[in-house]
């Protein structure tokens, strides 16, 4: 186990920059990645789920049928559309505990994921395509930023990370349009 209050702030953390970032941080640069690592799997597990369900709902035509045809359809339609919200009380109070925290992450992502399958089911692929790949430019461009600043010792000031990931996605939207109004014209 690590007794990281006695240890010093180590000069030789691979992410920080010529002078200390946070001088007060009693954490190892470690336990830190290690952190940062375990964010980025259950990001990463909760976009491979909603991937998931979300191709089951748009492939099996049923499934889209179902909610659209029948009136049981839609009363669960509401109710998926409103567990993320239901779900985000429990998740506060449960954050540190280990089994529920997780098991109540899982609805949240798969109620989002049923919404997310039941829109792409009906509506355009390319509105979609859009959305992901603004949002992978977003988390991208943050995550980049981030470690840049972390390694230049640089603190995040009040609305960078922010404008950052604000102009990135109007660039790519833009250069987006752009290709879409070529593509309409040809």
């Amino acid at each position: 186990m690590w007794q990281t209050w006695n240890t010093p702030y180590r000069k030789d953390d691979v992410e920080g920059g010529a002078r200390a970032l946070y001088p007060t941080m009693l954490e190892s640069p470690e336990l830190r990645w290690t952190f940062i690592r375990k964010v980025y799997s259950i990001l990463s597990l909760q976009l491979l789920l909603t991937i998931a369900v979300a191709s089951v709902v748009v492939t099996v035509h049923p499934i889209a049928h179902f909610f659209v045809s029948t009136g049981a359809g839609l009363a669960l339609y509401i109710v998926l559309i409103i567990t993320p919200f239901i779900t985000l009380c429990p998740l506060y109070y449960y954050h540190q505990k280990h089994p529920v925290n997780f098991l109540i992450l899982g609805l949240f992502t798969v109620a989002l994921a049923f919404a997310v399958g039941l829109t792409c089911a009906f509506t355009s692929g390319k509105v979609i395509l859009e959305s992901v790949i603004l949002t992978t430019a977003v988390v991208l461009s943050l995550t980049v930023y981030t470690f840049c600043a972390a390694k230049r010792g640089h603190d995040f000031n009040f609305l960078g990370p922010f404008l950052f990931g604000a102009l990135i996605v109007l660039m790519l939207f833009a250069f987006i349009q752009i290709r879409a109004n070529r593509s309409r014209k040809n």
